[in-house]
């Protein structure tokens, strides 16, 4: 799979080279016994593909994982398979690195404070993508889990620390499992960029009204972010966030929409067919060239 890097730059140059994520086909969420069955197709220049993924809530405490899945890569033209990837290691890699490309057009080049929420592959991803991008120097880390947030802090050289460290946050990421806000809105300084992707259930969220009512805030379609983003539906329901006050990230990236001074930014991500297909059809072009 290709790094974290290599991934931001791919889905940056994508949305700059005019791929549209409003058009991008919804997604399928089955529910079954014990979780949901997803199916994720789409179709972008050369390439089409498909995530055939499953989420178990109950995985972890069997000791497995809680997303499953593989990804079918085809030749747009013939539609026959070119490539068959892992789908968590494809959905961690994409989904940091859909979160880089959006601090990289929102946040203040010299954020260096980074408050990331959750302990487990993503989180650690995201302090990866996201240093890609911005400095984040400093950076620490919220878990229920004491020794896992231990673990991660040690290992990117940081410290533990609580919600209220997004107050003076340059960064903060929020990467849990999360269905309630993780932190009160109203500590968030102007300056700040919040980007969230633990979930794509209209009833959960992992920030509250004060963050979205307060932000400019930017997603990857406004017509899935109202289907899918609790963060989102659940805001607009509320009155905090105009729907049609929504920024779309391609036209952000190519510097159609901005930011508005003086407030903070965020950046709402549910994960996108359009995603996995970038990264998928960038990694297989990789091993092409890499092969001759």
């Amino acid at each position: 799979m290709i790094g974290l890097r290599a991934a931001v730059d791919a889905l940056a140059a994508a949305l700059r080279g005019g791929l549209d994520p409003e058009a991008d086909s919804p997604r399928s969420a089955v529910p079954v016994r014990q979780g949901q069955l997803l199916l994720m197709p789409a179709e972008w220049g050369r390439y089409a593909g498909v995530k055939v993924a499953t989420v178990a809530p109950g995985n972890p405490a069997r000791g497995l994982p809680r997303i499953q899945g593989q990804y079918l890569l085809l030749d747009a033209e013939t539609l026959a398979v070119l490539n068959v990837l892992d789908a968590v290691e494809l959905t961690l890699v994409r989904t940091a690195a859909v979160s880089a490309v959006a601090v990289d057009a929102l946040a203040e080049p010299d954020a260096a404070r980074l408050v990331v929420f959750g302990a487990g592959p993503q989180a650690r991803g995201h302090v990866e993508a996201l240093r890609a991008v911005r400095p984040a120097s400093e950076v620490v880390v919220v878990g229920r889990d004491p020794a896992r947030a231990e673990a991660l802090a040690a290992a990117v050289g940081g410290r533990v620390g609580s919600p209220s460290d997004v107050a003076g946050a340059g960064l903060v990421a929020c990467c849990t499992t999360s269905r309630t806000p993780l932190f009160d809105g109203a500590l968030l300084g102007p300056d700040t960029t919040v980007v969230a992707v633990g979930s794509h259930e209209p009833e959960a969220r992992e920030v509250d009204d004060e963050t979205v009512r307060r932000s400019t805030v930017v997603v990857e379609s406004r017509e899935t972010a109202l289907r899918e983003a609790g963060d989102i539906v659940q805001a607009v329901r509320a009155g905090a966030c105009p729907a049609d006050e929504l920024l779309g990230l391609a036209a952000v990236v190519r510097g159609e929409a901005k930011a508005a001074p003086g407030r903070p930014r965020f950046f709402k991500s549910v994960g996108m067919a359009w995603e996995d297909l970038v990264v998928a059809a960038t990694d297989y072009q990789a091993g092409r060239d890499r092969d001759h």
